[in-house]
Order: structure tokens, then C-alpha cells, then sequence
């Protein structure tokens, strides 16, 4: 049990006002001095830190599985046990991201595995010397194309581009061997893409009212949209792997810095469809944050079942099929909980609350969609 010490007759160091505990009321400064021993730093460190812990024990199972009850709480000024609400969005936001890029890498991994198996089928020359006649010729070349269809129904755009590519090549090797038999070529050219000057560059970007510096900019921003997207369909897998570690890199650079933007706008859309309720924009602000923080903390835990899933579905089977089954369920709990937490917040009939909510929720998912197709050019202008 920690001793009662008295300050009776001691002064602040820093404002000479009279003390009245281990903090000075007037300034906020420590009465305890930083110059110390060595073990009284660990001790303070882990004193500092089993608080911490303590908080993190109070605030994430409430935030998880009691929709509401962290903004009430806040509200009712009991805030010392649990962490502030921005603090805990941008920790769980920057947590969450971290995950999903790990899980993209992942995904990315196994897609090049499948192009590689692909490719072995889409490198080989089909040897059109033996067919005699037009007629086996176009035969084996449709035979062919139909297995890189087959491949190209489950590629992405990567494997697309590769599919391309060879399908390129079949068709020219079929058309030398129908021109040595006499017989009419089946001619395949691509045109030029739209915005492509057909020099690889593209056109220059000029808006009459804007200076010409933001033109510029404008011009480079598409340039750098331009070669990132002709990176990611490069020849090899490692100019592709490459590509898409720099794309993917900015893309999570962009997404926190773009879904911050969206709590005040959220907690403006609470406020416009809670008007009438008189509530100051801050408690909205609050009631978003923690939304936010729980979106987070779902989408962590949901990436990290998905990957449970697919690990332990070829070594224990039961394994796997609990893990999805627990990822089902916390997609089907975000929803619900978001629900509940905006009808004890707010304290409307169930009727009003669940046509407000699908009212904002349309709103945001526009609001969601609109930043991601933001993080996303950011990121390919990276």
C-alpha cells in the first residue's frame, strides 16, 4: 500500500505556489525530481506503462461488445479509465492498415505463384510448321486460345496483360505460317489508349482558369497515374512485383490521412440528421470517433480471421472453417453493433433510428467510396 506523504509548507519548484499533493494545482509540475537513480526510471516506467495496459483492459472489450457504452461514458465525464477516443481511432486505424497491407502482400504472393504456373502454359511456342493446311492452323490456334481464355477468366490485371501478350504472339506465329501457305492472316493491332499520344506520354493537361504551375502539376500527376499503370503489366513478375510494392506503399500512405477526413464529415452528417436534438458538433465528433475506432478494430480482426482461414484450412480443416466461420460472424456484427450504438446514443424510436441510419450509411458508403478511389490515385501517382 503506497504511504501517505504530506506537502504541508512545500512549494512548487517552478511557481512557487503552496502544494497540496504530488502535482502542483497551479503550473501541473511534478514535485518529483528527474534526476533520480537508475531503478527508479524502470519503476516509473512500469508504472507508467501496467497503466496503460490497465486502460487498454477497460476500453477495447467495452469498445467491441457494448455498442455506445465508451460515448456514454464519455459524455457522463468518466474518462480517466478508458483511452481518449483519438488517440484510440488513429492507433487502431494505423493497426488495422498494417494488417491489411501484410494480407495484400500475401495475396500478392499468391497471384504470382498462379501467374508463374501460367505462365509456363503461355511461354510455349506452338510449332505451326507441322499443320499443312489453312484449316489445321486456325484449329490449333483456336485450341490454344481457348486455354489462355480459360486463364484469363480467373487472372487479374496483371495475368490479363500477359494473356495479351501471348495471344499477341500465337496470332503472329499462326499468320507467318498461314502467309507461307497462301491463305489470308488474321491481323490483331492494338490502338492507342485513350489520353496516349502514342510516344508513351500523355497529352498535356491545360485548364484555361487555372495558372499554369497547377497545369503542370495536373500533367505530372497523370504522367506518374500513366507509368505506374504500365508498370504494374510489365513483362517479367519481378518488374510487376516491384511495381506494385511502390503503388501499394503510397496507397497505405494515403488511406489513414484519407479516412481521418472522413470522422468530422461523418460527425457533420450526425449533426445535420440530429438537428432537432441539440447536441454541441463535439459530442458528435465523439460519437464518431468511436464508430471509427470500432470499424477499425472490426476490420483488424476480420483480415486476421481471413488469413486464419486460409492457413489453417490446408492443415486442419476444422481450423479453418471455425476461422471463417468467426470472420462471417464480425461482418455481420458491424452493422448491428453500429445499430444499437446509434440508438442508445441518441435514444429515438427503433423506427426513426433505423431510417436515419440507412440514410447516413448510404451517405457514407458514398464518403467511404470516394476516399478509397482517392487513396487509390494517390497512390498510382506516387
Amino acid at each position: 500500500m503506497k504511504e501517505l506523504t504530506s506537502y504541508e509548507g512545500a512549494l512548487c519548484a517552478n511557481c512557487q505556489a503552496p502544494l497540496q499533493g504530488e502535482y502542483c494545482h497551479h503550473c501541473g509540475q511534478s514535485v518529483h525530481s528527474v534526476l533520480r537513480p537508475v531503478h527508479g526510471l524502470f519503476e516509473e516506467f512500469f508504472e507508467t506503462f501496467l497503466h496503460i495496459d490497465g486502460r487498454i483492459l477497460h476500453t477495447l472489450p467495452a469498445l467491441f461488445l457494448k455498442p455506445g457504452f465508451l460515448t456514454l461514458e464519455y459524455f457522463s465525464g468518466r474518462r480517466v479509465r478508458y483511452i481518449a477516443p483519438f488517440r484510440l481511432m488513429f492507433v487502431l486505424c494505423l493497426l488495422s492498415f498494417f494488417v491489411l497491407h501484410i494480407a495484400t502482400d500475401v495475396i500478392a504472393q499468391r497471384i504470382e505463384q498462379r501467374q508463374q504456373r501460367n505462365a509456363v502454359v503461355m511461354d510455349q511456342d506452338v510449332d505451326f510448321s507441322q499443320a499443312y493446311t489453312a484449316q489445321e492452323v486456325r484449329r490449333q490456334l483456336t485450341a490454344q486460345l481457348e486455354a489462355l481464355e480459360a486463364a484469363r477468366a480467373v487472372g487479374n490485371t496483371a495475368v490479363v496483360a500477359q494473356i495479351d501478350q501471348a495471344e499477341q504472339k500465337l496470332r503472329q506465329q499462326a499468320n507467318t505460317r498461314l502467309a507461307e501457305l497462301g491463305a489470308p492472316a488474321h491481323a490483331s493491332t492494338a490502338a492507342p489508349s485513350a489520353g496516349d499520344n502514342g510516344d508513351g506520354t500523355s497529352k498535356p493537361v491545360h485548364i484555361s482558369w487555372l495558372p499554369e504551375f497547377a497545369n503542370q502539376r495536373l500533367a505530372d500527376f497523370a504522367q506518374h497515374i500513366r507509368n505506374n499503370a504500365k508498370a504494374l503489366r510489365g513483362h517479367t513478375l519481378a518488374e510487376r512485383r516491384e511495381a506494385w510494392e511502390h503503388v501499394a506503399a503510397g496507397i497505405y500512405g494515403a488511406l489513414p490521412g484519407t479516412m481521418l477526413v472522413l470522422v468530422p464529415v461523418f460527425a457533420l452528417l450526425l449533426k445535420l440528421f440530429y438537428l432537432f436534438k441539440r447536441r454541441l458538433y463535439m459530442e458528435h465528433l465523439i460519437v464518431s470517433l468511436h464508430s471509427h475506432a470500432f470499424l477499425f478494430a472490426s476490420l483488424l480482426l476480420i483480415v486476421i480471421a481471413g488469413m486464419l482461414n486460409t492457413w489453417l484450412k490446408p492443415v486442419a480443416g476444422w481450423a479453418g472453417y471455425a476461422a471463417g466461420l468467426l470472420q462471417g460472424a464480425l461482418i455481420v456484427w458491424v452493422p448491428a453493433y453500429l445499430l444499437v450504438m446509434q440508438k442508445r446514443v441518441y435514444r429515438q424510436g427503433w423506427v426513426m433510428t433505423c431510417v436515419k441510419y440507412w440514410c447516413i450509411g448510404w451517405c457514407y458508403v458514398w464518403l467511404l467510396l470516394f476516399a478509397l478511389i482517392v487513396a487509390v490515385t494517390l497512390g498510382l501517382a506516387h
